[in-house]
């Protein structure tokens, strides 16, 4: 009897057990299947090498050494020089982060209003939401690069507070469709109705209530609103009228393109240009996976 019961083998909770663990690895697997790893890796090398450019480099990124005026690449100057002696490699950090610093203000301006206007426009009644959803419309229909320069050229010399501004409050509108759309359906729920007969506030409703729901929803817009705002900047740097060229942001770098070109000094404008579309690649794909992943569980609802 003894003989036949050393036979059998006991699985009941650790056969559960192992079972659960197996699943668990697969879906480790699934979950680190698609992500942009590579993204994600040099973006975070090039915003620590912003934030901390004196890790990178000891020389002053305004120095202008007149001895060593558009030098090309070399073992001193690693990205050589531009017209003012200025050393390439040293502006790329500390121009990266006045460029990073711009994106995220910019970003963060425009996603408050379109949070704020995006809810009260789904909170108002039909007719309220579709003046203000006709405005929002006809705002999109205009190029926001037209607007920008047209407010930029009032205000005159720019600052990165102020072209932050101003970039800020015209690139909120796409944002703001989804949060209304997002607010309309779920306005009518019993914790939402609960809170506004309570006397709930309208900004405590939105804290607590709406922009738990919708803050995935938009995420992946946000994420690419900050490369949106690196490129206008420095297109509005491009053609005069960004930052001054005493600023050192990437755009204000890129300034100097034309005099560049003309005079085959491939470097000054190749080498930012690098470093300003492999940040704005990362941001990208970064963004698309997040819209991807938000989409996949959706459809799974």
């Amino acid at each position: 009897m003894e003989q036949k019961c050393s036979d059998f083998e006991i699985v009941g909770e650790n056969y559960i057990l192992e079972d659960r663990s197996i699943n668990k690895r697969k879906g480790f697997k699934k979950d680190l299947k698609g992500k942009p790893y590579i993204s994600i890796g040099l973006l975070f090398l090039i915003v620590l090498g912003c934030i901390f450019p004196r890790v990178m480099t000891n020389l002053d990124p305004t120095y202008m050494d007149l001895s060593n005026i558009n030098v090309a690449p070399n073992g001193t100057f690693y990205f050589g020089t531009d017209s003012l002696g200025r050393d390439i490699f040293t502006m790329i950090w500390y121009g990266g982060r006045v460029s990073l610093f711009i994106g995220i203000l910019a970003t963060f301006i425009s996603t408050t209003i379109a949070v704020v206007y995006g809810s009260i426009s789904g909170f108002a009644p039909q007719v309220v939401d579709d003046m203000m959803m006709r405005f929002t419309e006809i705002a999109i229909s205009i190029p926001s690069i037209l607007i920008v320069i047209f407010i930029q050229a009032m205000i005159g010399q720019a600052n990165p507070v102020s072209i932050s501004i101003v970039i800020g409050i015209t690139s909120w509108m796409n944002i703001s469709k989804i949060v209304r759309s997002e607010v309309r359906q779920i306005r009518n729920s019993e914790y939402i109705l609960s809170a506004r007969y309570s006397g709930g506030k309208f900004f405590y409703i939105l804290k607590r209530h709406l922009l738990p729901n919708f803050i995935s929803s938009i995420m992946f817009m946000v994420v690419t609103n900050i490369g949106s705002v690196i490129a206008t900047e420095s297109t509005l740097s491009f053609l005069g009228i960004g930052l001054p060229i005493e600023i050192i942001s990437w755009g204000s770098m890129l300034s100097l393109a034309e005099k560049a070109l003309l005079s085959n000094y491939w470097w000054i404008i190749l080498i930012p240009g690098i470093f300003l579309v492999m940040t704005l690649v990362c941001i990208t794909n970064i963004g698309n996976y997040i819209m991807k992943k938000n989409n996949k569980e959706f459809s799974n609802l």
